[in-house]
């Protein structure tokens, strides 16, 4: 059967420099096997497919998919998905928001952040500083002295992040990891004038490539630390995926009820429909 299908670009207004998305349209009827079997097909870091809402609250609902699993949220999904949905003539509830469904619940998305998408961020499962043990395999896996990590905090909202604050993005840019076996995100500031204010890089076993090009579920977690903490001021801005070749750039907002907001612009390269 032919369903509708797109291509988009996410965190990124030019085309081929964000982190791409295969988004599946009326995926209803699929089954998981043949989701999980397009999904390594596509060998993009995630496919996500678009079915009815369980909840008349939600204006769609969603699957995400790795090429080896399924994730209950991801942040570039989430965008991409969105633009995808709207681009195919979705129409919200909300002229100003669209609710969407996926495994970690309602995530809101807010139309109208600048030229893009913005998505509320979901709450993390897991906060809590790393311990001195992990705080040595972090070391090791990024190929770093101890002393080289400025902070490091559990930042888990679904993917199970780990944070990793170095003390410039100079030398986030400089890591080589190495036998990597969980996820990590690592994130420096860059000096004043900058292309942007902190420069991220994510490394995941989860990941085809180990890293990923730009990533809106860690940006959502490193976002609820750093405004924590006090590091960072609201807004900011991230540049991701230098090390690849991308340039990335996510925009980063604490609302006043406290809800941290992750947005940026997407791009659809590719329209059309896939047998399915």
């Amino acid at each position: 059967m032919r369903r509708a299908f797109r291509q988009v670009d996410v965190f990124t207004a030019q085309p081929c420099l964000g982190n791409p998305l295969a988004v599946v349209l009326d995926a209803d009827g699929l089954s998981a096997a043949t989701m999980r079997r397009f999904a390594a097909w596509t060998n993009l870091s995630e496919t996500t497919f678009v079915l009815p809402p369980t909840t008349p609250v939600a204006d769609y609902r969603v699957r995400i998919f790795t090429p080896t699993g399924e994730l209950p949220f991801a942040g570039h999904p989430t965008l991409g998905t969105c633009h995808a949905w709207l681009d195919a003539g979705g129409l919200p509830h909300d002229s100003d928001r669209v609710v969407q469904e996926c495994d970690a619940g309602l995530i809101t998305v807010r139309r109208g952040e600048q030229a893009g998408l913005a998505f509320a961020a979901p709450p993390l499962l897991r906060y809590e500083p790393a311990d001195a043990e992990l705080l040595l395999h972090l070391a090791e896996v990024l190929r770093l002295a101890p002393t080289d990590i400025v902070a490091a905090q559990w930042v888990d909202n679904g993917p199970g992040w780990v944070a990793v604050l170095l003390g410039s993005a100079e030398a986030v840019l400089a890591v080589r990891p190495g036998g990597v076996d969980l996820s990590v995100g690592v994130i420096g500031p860059h000096p004043a004038g900058g292309p942007a204010d902190f420069e991220v890089r994510a490394f995941s076993p989860l990941i085809t490539t180990v890293e990923d090009p730009v990533t809106g579920s860690l940006n959502a977690s490193l976002a609820t630390w750093l405004f924590d903490t006090g590091v960072v001021s609201s807004p900011y801005t991230v540049r991701q995926g230098t090390a690849l070749g991308r340039d990335g750039r996510v925009r980063l907002s604490l609302g006043g009820d406290g809800i941290v907001w992750v947005g940026g612009d997407v791009v659809t390269c590719v329209r059309g429909d896939v047998e399915l």
